[in-house]
């Protein structure tokens, strides 16, 4: 493996893996608290906890599965359409 190799990979893997971590802080926040962090997110979102489930599927279980990772994709959407209920 060339050492430009190595810089270029580097970058990449610290870039996923900090999306990656941030999809999972996110996504359990919003699954066990029922809130998302800061204005603009929570702004968005009507139903936190169906939103945190679709993330945590789609960051963890997306991977492994294909139809985990569609499910997960239609709970964010469901997460952000879906009106509140009381």
């Amino acid at each position: 493996m060339s050492t430009s190799f190595a810089a270029m990979l580097l970058p990449l893997v610290v870039i996923t893996g900090g999306l990656w971590l941030t999809g999972i802080v996110l996504g359990i926040h919003a699954l066990l608290l029922g809130r998302l962090p800061g204005r603009h997110l929570a702004r968005w979102v009507r139903h936190p906890r169906l939103w945190g489930a679709g993330a945590v599927l789609v960051v963890c279980l997306g991977f492994g599965s294909a139809s985990l990772f569609v499910i997960g994709l239609g709970l964010i959407a469901l997460g952000h359409t879906v009106k509140p209920s009381a």
